[in-house]
């Protein structure tokens, strides 16, 4: 019985690490343009990083149906849930 309580709470522990990292996995792929942590390094990329969520939450609403001008953000939008949305927008809001 022992056994299985430690079972169940090491899975429990790994699935809310899982879910505590999942926001800046997803964030692992802006990275490519718009820098670490929405940090961008150029004047060229627009920075993430301390965006409003609602803000953020508009304009990938707006590059996803394809109301917003861009080159490659219409085909990225598309690939996110609202929810991976949400939490991207809260991702970096937070970063400074």
């Amino acid at each position: 019985m022992r056994i299985v309580l430690l079972a169940a709470l090491a899975a429990a522990s790994f699935s809310a690490a899982a879910q505590d990292s999942a926001p800046r996995n997803l964030a692992a792929a802006c990275a490519i343009c718009h820098g670490t942590d929405g940090r961008a390094v150029t004047k060229d990329v627009n920075p993430l990083a301390g965006l409003a969520k609602d803000q953020f939450i508009a304009r990938m609403t707006t590059f996803r149906n394809g109301t917003r001008p861009a080159t490659v953000m219409h085909q990225i939008a598309k690939g996110y849930s609202d929810q991976q949305i949400e939490q991207l927008a809260a991702y970096f809001a937070a970063q400074r």
